[in-house]
């Protein structure tokens, strides 16, 4: 379904006037490119915390599952802020979210370095957390507004930012860390985000054309009508196949480093890996966005969930250097699609009007997925001393992942028959 360009509701700030023709314009794709390097700045709040758990770990005197908790925090913040911005997006626009966002991050870091326990430092990255949601579902869904024939691969895009943010910043973090150590370089960062972001975000202060919502609400509509199922039974199935999907994510993104100073590889070279899995994810990104604007979103998330589940199998057979290398570059080039997808389905079939509320509740589930997958990770291995349960775990919520989606493309299919059998 191609919907129109639609509105963008009244912002704080005087915007400039645009033109049906920047839809699909090279404006567009350059609003893509300040989008794409935003969301990696903003981010840095989600990865950040993995690269500094060991060191946590140990000043702070805590169980791997304490220290697991700050990350819990940045995504429960992530969480929360993605909800609120959305709605903000939704009626103010994309700047006001990203100047917001940038302040919470400057604050949640400088503050973050002054911390004497772990609980401190946990509810300071929750704050970190809700600022950097500004970086994911609000860009997401500003940036849905801009494309028609190319949604897909600009909404990937536009994720991708995340992902570029995992690729950089471990390699960034960890290097200053070995150097000045942690607390410096949480100082660091929370005095160089706002110095990107506020230029980057004023840089994006243009809104659509005001056309009328009618062809994008019908499209919705119709799309709506042939799946046969009502908007908040379709949200509320994407709302939980996106924390299953991120419950079974979560293992191998969020532990990863801590997994590889387990076995004797060293923090360093798990930041190395976890930077080239994400990297990788970026590729698998933009590359789903390309095949879902063909087959459609849909058939997209089936196969990357798909394929997810058989790089989470892998990792309960291997765990030498040389595969953990390779099966997370897997990893990587199997889900990195994953999420954008949810954000293209909503534009597809839920109503336009809510774009920014929408996208950002079924992300903020994937990010609650996230959250939960690493504490309960930590806990497993606090347990048991060992990764094994805990990959077990992520793969039977990957499950629960397929099922669903499955479901959600075979049951339009199965109604009609059905129909089709009632009326013959």
């Amino acid at each position: 379904m191609r919907a129109s360009c639609e509105e963008t509701p009244v912002t704080l700030l005087p915007p400039v006037a645009a033109t049906p023709g920047d839809v699909d314009s090279p404006y567009a794709w350059l609003r893509l490119v300040l989008t794409l390097l935003l969301g990696t700045v903003a981010c840095v709040g989600t990865w950040s915390v993995i690269v500094v758990l060991p060191s946590l770990q140990t000043e702070f005197g805590t169980l791997r599952g304490g220290a697991s908790l700050p990350f819990t925090g940045a995504m429960l913040g992530f969480a929360a802020g993605g909800i609120l911005m959305g709605r903000l997006v939704d009626r103010l626009g994309i700047v006001v979210p990203v100047l917001i966002g940038a302040a919470l991050i400057c604050a949640g870091y400088v503050l973050a370095a002054l911390t004497s326990s772990i609980w401190q430092f946990a509810l300071l990255s929750a704050v970190i957390g809700f600022g950097s949601a500004a970086g994911f579902a609000p860009l997401i869904s500003d940036l849905s507004h801009w494309f028609r024939k190319r949604r897909a691969v600009a909404v990937s895009f536009a994720a991708s930012g995340s992902y570029l943010a995992g690729a950089v910043w471990p390699l960034v973090i960890e290097h200053f860390q070995s150097a000045y150590g942690w607390r410096a370089v949480h100082v660091g960062i929370g005095l160089f985000v706002p110095i990107a972001m506020v230029p980057l975000g004023l840089a994006l202060n243009r809104k659509p054309a005001a056309t009328s919502y009618a062809a994008a609400e019908a499209a919705t509509e119709a799309a709506r009508e042939e799946l046969g199922l009502s908007a908040r039974r379709l949200q509320g199935v994407l709302v939980v196949a996106g924390f299953a999907c991120c419950m079974a994510m979560s293992m191998p993104q969020v532990h990863l480093v801590a997994y590889c100073g387990d076995l004797g590889y060293g923090v360093a070279v798990g930041a190395q890996i976890v930077s080239l899995m994400l990297g990788l994810g970026v590729v698998s990104r933009v590359g789903s966005g390309v095949i879902a604007d063909r087959i459609g979103a849909g058939p997209m998330l089936l196969i990357g969930s798909a394929m997810q589940a058989v790089a989470l199998l892998l990792y309960l057979f291997f765990d030498s250097l040389s595969s953990l290398w390779v099966i997370a570059g897997l990893f990587g080039l199997f889900q990195g699609g994953i999420v954008p997808m949810y954000a293209v389905i909503i534009r597809q079939f839920l109503p336009p009007r809510e774009a920014g509320a929408r996208i950002s509740l079924v992300l903020t589930a994937t990010v609650l997925g996230m959250a939960c997958g690493g504490l309960a990770a930590g806990f497993i291995y606090d347990a048991t001393q060992s990764y094994r349960l805990a990959f077990l775990h992520g793969l039977l919520w990957n499950l629960v992942n397929l099922a669903l989606i499955g479901w959600l493309l075979v049951w339009p299919k199965w109604r009609r028959r059905n129909h089709a059998v009632r009326v013959g």
